[in-house]
């Protein structure tokens, strides 16, 4: 993985562990911290040996506090790769999967970092809002598109005209939450969701991801389904369209390829 200074890229096998590391700035993000996540999950992207990736935060305090307030205020340029916030909030052609292992502060672009990840894992004490408005600003990176289409116009409006805080346990309960746990086991748990997934042929997951996706863009449900998604197609000329019906029948672990 390349050289950082604002996060850090850990492989582990087909995982790889992204954390943010600006924990004196909570987490949160400017331009230098942004270009060089885009960086790391494009290579992520690029590389067919890792299968998922997990994003987290430096320290117990936050995930991210979002945009940079105080470099703004110093008289920092606002400048976002074209990938979006942290290199992940504008990627609408990463089909392989991103976890958010949420500890602590996810605030602003901080929560939509996560909104944009596959999957929340949260610690008991990770907070979640949606805060713009209150510092005249507006969650343009995703959240207000994103959030009511996970867990539905109200509750989402409800979080995004009060900027309200709302804790891992409701976030679990309004459904944008996929499980929460202790602090200390956040990262084991987010590990294990990643094997949970590897377990799976990564073609099936990428062409699963795109067809999820991709179809909820289309309004038509037999559209959708009768859609035609690159990673399908990829999937049916691939050896582990193979390797897994063989590997059934003769009562083994399948060999994933990837390919």
């Amino acid at each position: 993985m390349p050289m950082t200074e604002f996060c850090k890229a850990e492989r582990d096998g087909h995982l790889l562990v992204v954390t943010i590391n600006r924990p004196e700035r909570m987490n949160a993000l400017h331009p230098p911290a942004n270009f060089e996540l885009e960086k790391v999950f494009d290579d992520f992207a690029a590389d067919p040996d890792l299968w998922v990736a997990i994003i987290t935060g430096e320290g117990e305090r936050a995930f991210s506090a979002g945009n940079d307030l105080r470099f703004q205020a110093e008289g920092g340029k606002i400048e976002v790769p074209a990938s979006g916030f942290a290199g992940l909030t504008a990627r609408y052609d990463l089909n392989k999967p991103v976890i958010a292992a949420v500890n602590g502060v996810a605030m602003g672009g901080g929560f939509e970092i996560a909104l944009a990840c596959d999957l929340i894992i949260a610690s008991e004490n990770a907070v979640f809002a949606l805060p713009e408005p209150r510092v005249g600003l507006a969650a343009l990176a995703g959240g207000l598109h994103r959030l009511p289409r996970q867990i539905g116009t109200k509750q989402a409006m409800g979080m995004i005209l009060t900027g309200r805080q709302v804790p891992a346990k409701e976030g679990k309960e309004l459904g944008f939450v996929n499980e929460v746990v202790p602090a200390g086991e956040l990262l084991a748990a987010a590990k294990r969701w990643a094997g949970l997934i590897m377990e799976c042929s990564p073609m099936s997951i990428r062409a699963s991801k795109e067809s999820v996706y991709a179809g909820l863009d289309e309004a038509n449900l037999r559209k959708a389904i009768e859609g035609k998604y690159p990673a399908v197609a990829a999937l049916f000329k691939s050896e582990d369209l193979i390797e897994g019906p063989r590997a059934f029948a003769e009562k083994r672990k399948p060999q994933w390829k990837g390919k």
